[in-house]
């Protein structure tokens, strides 16, 4: 739903508000839960965070609906519904018509709970792949994210339900998030952290959710900067506007007079307290009429719009969105490595499955992202309804993991994290605020990129043991695999892959399946070659450069690159051409599939900035292309790039700049420069 179709809702939103008294006003900016029932939730055996839809405000006397909320991403929180892959997974899939329709069936599912509302489109850039969290967003590059997330968007709001971006802004620390003050310069706020918050806006999205963090000393539920000067003015945002749950504001005038529209998901500083602070003249009456005409006015728009189906509840996890859910996985799995080992052949019979992932239900942390399917299929299970003889073996004991690895067919390792190592973090100390209960702490941000000193240990020897050999990452962001990757034929990266993420793997170690995920993060061979980031601290300073972007600029060279992964066939790219239109220019490729068995290409467009005038990126990633090609076929395409994807911003004036260089396209199948062809030009060529 586009903002012109909701603000064909304004005028009566308005007479609405005169007709409505000042406290059902103030009623509409809260939520509706107590915080003693939120960590009740949490604790209560058989019931979980967000289980039903969270309402807030509402006003039965006028008609308007309350906002129902329901929690994300990887698929709908509440109840039993279809887990997905996490969006990093996702996010390697490059397929924005694939985000689309998980976005439909995700919309689907809230509307057959019963909500209206979904809190799941989450879109920080991770500074750093220690974030914790950061396996809830797509990706490192702003671009990626952004083109992601308009597509989810798209997906969720086709079905009327309000679609919430999260978490705004510089949010990607988890450890400190609720006392980290982020600071960076005007071009890295304007070039690096916010682009992708407004390509969702400009698609549609209906609401904003601001992070817990603080920018430049301001709670971001606070800034009225961010959010009354680049949402409201710049991007002419005319949504909603809530806070992240029950911290995600601090003081009742700062907040409201910043420009929040809503508490979520309890009645703590709202409530009884502004109506306080508006009569005693710390917040203007114009703030609150402001606040409701926006609630109301998008609330109708969605409510009152056609459905395109109806919502039973046997929408939820049905066998269409299970399939779905599915399909993700064996497109985001990652072939990073392959010594002509996989796909195993048909005289593998027996597998030795090892690592103390090896047979765990693992689909990512276990905080307010987290869904509960009605099962998961784990990679020896997977294994065994293949006919399959399957030995599972932690690793533990390492001769008997020895033993196992002589002894079987092939062997798969499976390394990496569960929610444990990483995840959403909540510090006891938070929750027993909130009624005197504290919750376990878990997950939190990664000091250490790369294994765990035993798992390293354990591929290194088991690699040396069974020639048929493959490792499986399981993770939310890079893994650095330097230690142990050369002892190893085979490594595939398959994120957190989702209730059918075993299927997935089994398919494509067998070949049933070919891999064609790519990788949307850089891999360095250290991690020094990314930004430091002090994980526990008050103060943090974003740079300009992080991810591929900056090893491209340092000069090194990474060991796996941003949009790398293999497949079991080849393709060739050539014939590459560049034609200058009206809105931007179009890059263009012949795509050719030289090998033996069907299969996916990601074809990427880099622009180079070597020719400009000031500190730019070597190259930066401005479009890409999802290509089914069979054997021996060619396919033709094209990638567009708007003209303001090649601009930079100005921080002296306020303005963004197009310069007139030689900029070169890069066109090719990863960001390393091997795998791309190079064009010059120039805007006004035409």
């Amino acid at each position: 739903m586009t903002r012109q179709e909701r603000m064909k809702y304004d005028e009566r939103a308005r007479e609405i508000v005169r007709k409505m008294t000042f406290e059902e006003k103030v009623h509409l900016m809260s939520g509706s839960l107590t915080p003693q029932k939120m960590l009740e939730d949490f604790s209560t055996p058989g019931y979980h965070y967000n289980m039903v839809p969270y309402p807030a405000g509402g006003n039965e006397r006028q008609g308007v609906p309350s906002l129902r909320f329901c929690d994300g991403p990887r698929g709908v929180v509440c109840g039993n519904s279809t887990c997905f892959p996490v969006t990093m997974g996702r996010g390697a899939t490059f397929d924005t018509d694939l985000e689309e329709r998980v976005g439909k069936a995700i919309g689907r599912e809230i509307r057959a709970h019963g909500g209206n509302f979904y809190g799941g489109v989450c879109i920080n850039l991770p500074y750093n792949p220690g974030w914790g969290r950061s396996q809830e967003v797509y990706g490192e590059d702003s671009f990626h994210l952004g083109e992601m997330g308009r597509a989810l968007v798209r997906g969720v709001q086709s079905q009327n339900v309000l679609a919430c971006i999260k978490h705004y802004a510089f949010n990607s620390m988890e450890i400190s998030r609720f006392k980290v003050s982020v600071t960076c310069d005007k071009r890295t706020e304007q070039e690096v952290f916010l682009p992708h918050f407004k390509a969702c806006i400009d698609e549609g999205a209906a609401s904003v959710m601001t992070a817990y963090n603080l920018y430049n000393q301001v709670h971001c539920g606070h800034s009225e900067y961010l959010l009354e000067k680049v949402l409201r003015e710049d991007w002419r945002f005319d949504g909603i506007v809530i806070s992240d749950f029950v911290w995600g504001i601090k003081d009742t005038v700062a907040a409201a007079n910043g420009g929040m529209n809503v508490e979520m998901p309890c009645t703590m500083l709202f409530g009884d307290r502004l109506v306080k602070a508006v009569r005693d003249g710390f917040v203007p009456e114009e703030k609150i009429n402001k606040a409701a005409v926006c609630i109301i006015r998008t609330l109708l728009a969605f409510e009152e719009a056609p459905d395109p189906e109806g919502y039973p509840e046997s929408v939820i996890c049905c066998e269409e969105h299970i399939k779905l859910a599915l399909e993700c996985a064996r497109k985001s799995i990652t072939l990073m490595k392959n010594e002509s080992v996989l796909p195993f052949d048909s005289s593998v019979k027996k597998v030795a499955v090892i690592g103390r992932l090896a047979d765990k239900e693992n689909i990512g942390d276990h905080g307010s992202s987290r869904v509960f399917p009605p099962y998961v299929v784990t990679i020896p299970q997977a294994l065994r309804k293949r006919g399959l003889e399957v030995v599972v073996c932690d690793g533990s004991d390492a001769e008997k993991a020895r033993k196992a690895a002589a002894f079987a067919d092939a062997v798969l390792i499976v390394a990496g994290y569960d929610h444990d190592d990483e995840g959403e973090y909540v510090a006891p100390e938070q929750t027993s605020d909130m009624g005197g209960t504290t919750l376990d702490s878990i997950g939190g941000d990664r000091e250490c990129l790369g294994l765990k000193v035993e798992e390293a240990a354990l591929i290194n020897t088991i690699g040396r043991v069974n020639p048929k050999t493959a490792v499986v990452l399981i993770g939310g962001n890079t893994i650095i695999t330097s230690n142990f990757d050369h002892n190893v034929p085979a490594m595939l990266m398959a994120y957190y892959p989702g209730m059918e993420g075993g299927t997935a793997i089994a398919e494509i170690v067998f070949g049933d399946v070919n891999p064609s995920g790519k990788l949307p993060f850089v891999v360095p061979y250290s991690a020094d070659d990314l930004p430091y980031v002090n994980w526990n601290t008050d103060q943090q300073h974003y740079e300009y450069y992080h991810g591929y972007a900056r090893l491209d600029k340092r000069g090194i060279r990474p060991e796996y690159p941003y949009g790398f992964g293999l497949s079991y066939t080849t393709f060739s790219v050539s014939s590459p051409a560049v034609s200058i239109g009206n809105d931007g220019i179009s890059v263009s490729c012949r795509v050719k599939n030289t090998g033996r068995v069907s299969g996916d290409e990601v074809v990427q467009l880099y622009i180079g900035f070597e020719n400009s005038k000031i500190d730019r990126p070597k190259k930066l990633l401005r479009g890409f292309r999802r290509v089914s090609l069979d054997p021996g076929e060619e396919k033709e395409i094209a990638i567009l790039c708007p003209f303001e994807k090649l601009m930079y911003y100005d921080p002296v004036y306020a303005v963004w700049r197009l310069e007139d260089i030689v900029y070169r396209a890069y066109i090719g199948t990863s960001s390393d420069m091997k795998d791309l062809l190079a064009l010059d030009f120039r805007l006004n060529q035409a």
